[in-house]
């Protein structure tokens, strides 16, 4: 299971480090950044990304990345920024649904829950960050006594691949597959030659929310952010699209293998020692009917 594979390479980091860590949730910010973020009126709003094509796994890092096909994608429209904790509990309260997450806490399953990444606050760390937690839902995205008040703006997260098809379809819309995810990201970026032009800029400065640092030891949080921030935070690319890289992953409609769904875009904990999947032709797998509080999604339509 990734989520098995995952605590085995954070294990694996920090067997470096032989402190016992204070912990904290994943919501974190710093107060100058508070108070960024869409107005309402921008919130649901999309952009429309013209029919072209673009080579895919051009300068991939990893193995899975590499294709090096050119592939044509016809246009779509994407929505500038992830879905909102807003934009769910609105789906939720027209239609009663529950997530996956709830549904397996509901029915008292084994191993029920969600996997929440607990932030490291004094510089030290134990073995295994990430924490399985039987209240992490989408309304508690830390677990039982943490809530999302406040939070409307914030990407939601603990939602499994089915949780998200349903709120596209109830949206009128539906997931992107990777190639349109991935062409769409790749002609945003504000320097279509440098692949990681998306994450930071030419003098290194932050254009996105990522983890500044050594992970998973510290975050220097020079983007202004520990944990997830509020959708457009940062600059809209070149399509006036926000966050395609950082902030949390996307699902895409395209399975990765047997069980896994491709996602896209890193995430706050993406880190250049660790993950560097800030790209847009980066892609890891993630469990169709598991979910963490770094993964989320926003929606396509066509046109």
């Amino acid at each position: 299971m990734r989520f098995v594979v995952l605590l085995s390479l954070v294990g694996a980091l920090a067997a470096c480090d032989e402190g016992t860590a204070t912990l904290s949730g994943d919501i974190g910010q710093t107060a100058n950044a508070a108070a960024c973020g869409l107005t309402k009126d921008r919130i649901g709003s999309f952009a429309s990304i013209p029919s072209g094509s673009f080579v895919k796994g051009r300068d991939a890092v990893y193995p899975e990345e590499k294709l090096g096909l050119r592939l044509h994608v016809v246009g779509f429209d994407i929505q500038t920024h992830e879905v909102t904790n807003a934009q769910f509990a609105a789906f939720v309260e027209a239609t009663n649904y529950e997530t996956t997450a709830e549904r397996d806490i509901a029915a008292g399953r084994t191993g029920a829950g969600s996997a929440v990444f607990e932030r490291i606050v004094d510089g030290t760390m134990t073995a295994n960050p990430w924490k399985l937690i039987p209240g992490a839902t989408w309304q508690n995205p830390d677990g039982p006594d943490s809530s999302i008040v406040g939070l409307d703006n914030h990407p939601v997260v603990h939602v499994s691949l089915a949780d998200a098809q349903a709120y596209a379809k109830w949206a009128g819309a539906r997931l992107p597959t990777e190639e349109e995810w991935e062409f769409a990201a790749s002609s945003g970026l504000p320097d279509p030659n440098v692949t990681t032009s998306g994450a930071y800029d030419e003098t290194g400065k932050p254009r996105a929310n990522t983890w500044q640092g050594v992970f998973p030891f510290f975050d220097q949080a020079e983007d202004g952010f520990s944990g997830a921030s509020p959708v457009g935070c940062f600059p809209a690319d070149q399509n006036g699209v926000y966050d395609m890289i950082g902030n949390v992953w996307e699902l895409t409609d395209t399975p990765y293998a047997d069980g896994t769904q491709t996602i896209k875009g890193g995430s706050y904990l993406c880190a250049d020692n660790f993950c560097r999947r800030y790209r847009p032709e980066a892609r890891q797998p993630s469990e169709v009917d598991f979910s963490t509080n770094h993964i989320g999604f926003r929606v396509v339509r066509d046109e």
